[in-house]
């Protein structure tokens, strides 16, 4: 976090917000836990209260004790933790991220996740998430449940990815039954919309499709992995147009693209997840052209690590949700890293795999924090 005024303040804040996001039945626990230490900790006091000052080695001896005691209470009550979440998710100003909101909690009634993996948002802001259940759950900007359903098959395996058209359905790509479905905001399934449905390579049938997306002439893209690591261009009736890609890792081609986005010309942007990088295509033509490439392993700013969702803000930025290194970046249309939010771990404000994110009307990020059933949301 970069320093700025008050920062002792500042970081006092982040610690308060971070122990606040817990749930009620972790704070008694880390409660419990302060208090047993400091009872298993009094003869110890004690036996430093009454040691010999007469020295200085008896005094630097009595000092080293009690910053050792203090770490240690720190500790096991559970608060050196939420003092590295203050410092590592960066919540404050700047180029990072700040978290403003955290909902969500594992199980499987209304408002509850298991293992969120997809997200789209309307135009109203409401927020469409499908878990490892097959539900489709909507919720308001703050999180607060307005109504699910769930995909008519699901035993194969659970959709991962959402998306609207300009029509307003919400697309699904039913990812293990080789399809892409519709539905209205209400949860009904428009069943002559279906694209596709049938395993294979041949124009129009599918692998496992990963998302879809819709240009602004109404032409659909479908991205899929396994066996053929490819996007598949079909018309706004469903005809097939044109393919690319293709297994491997050489410029144009793909190891699970696993999620599109249009910008406002058209060009199809991919993160291509196990390659570690961004691909641009102009498909607007007979055939897919690549018009941009960047991206390489690692850790560091910059660096990517399973990229598996993005998000173009059309203001020269793209957001890139990074399953490997558990957090979201902030980035030029270069690949130049403005940003980053996210550590990993179960804590507080912090990711576990995250899978997909998107950005609301206020310039908000919402991430889904897969492993650890809940959404954040944060601002860049």
């Amino acid at each position: 976090m970069r320093p700025s005024k008050g920062v002792c303040r500042e970081k006092n804040w982040q610690a308060v917000v971070a122990f606040d996001l817990i749930p009620s039945r972790e704070r008694t626990r880390m409660k419990r836990a302060q208090r047993h230490t400091l009872f298993s900790l009094f003869p110890v006091l004690q036996a430093a209260k009454g040691a010999n000052l007469n020295s200085p080695q008896a005094n630097k001896k009595k000092h080293r004790t009690i910053v050792i005691l203090i770490a240690a209470f720190l500790l096991c009550a559970g608060l050196l933790p939420l003092i590295g979440l203050a410092r590592n998710t960066s919540l404050g100003s700047g180029g990072e991220g700040s978290l403003e909101k955290t909902w969500g909690r594992i199980g499987v009634r209304d408002g509850r996740f298991r293992k969120p993996r997809a997200m789209a948002i309307d135009d109203r802001d409401q927020v469409y998430i499908v878990d490892k259940t097959a539900r489709i759950q909507v919720f308001d900007r703050e999180g607060n449940f307005l109504r699910q359903w769930q995909t008519p098959e699901y035993s194969n395996g659970k959709p991962t990815g959402l998306s609207f058209n300009r029509e307003g359905l919400l697309m699904v790509a039913d990812t293990h039954y080789f399809r892409v479905l519709f539905y209205r905001p209400d949860g009904t399934l428009v069943k002559e919309r279906t694209l596709g449905g049938e395993f294979g390579h041949q124009p129009g049938m599918f692998g496992l499709v990963t998302d879809v997306v819709e240009d602004s002439q109404g032409n659909l893209y479908v991205s899929e992995y396994g066996e053929f690591d490819r996007i598949q261009k079909f018309d706004s009736d469903g005809n097939f147009l044109m393919q690319w890609g293709g297994h491997g890792s050489e410029p144009g081609q793909f190891l699970r693209p696993q999620n599109l986005a249009v910008d406002e010309n058209d060009h199809i942007w991919v993160v291509d997840a196990c390659n570690d990088r961004v691909q641009v295509f102009d498909a607007t033509g007979e055939e897919a052209r690549l018009i941009r490439i960047w991206g390489e392993r690692g850790k560091e700013s910059g660096q990517l690590r399973y990229p598996y969702d993005l998000v173009l803000d059309g203001e020269g930025h793209i957001y890139i949700c990074e399953f490997g290194n558990h957090r979201v970046q902030k980035l030029t249309l270069e690949g130049e890293s403005l940003g980053s939010w996210g550590t990993q771990g179960r804590g507080a404000g912090q990711l576990f795999n995250p899978w997909a994110i998107v950005r609301d009307s206020n310039e908000r990020i919402h991430v889904l924090d897969t492993y650890n059933h809940r959404l954040h949301r944060i601002r860049f």
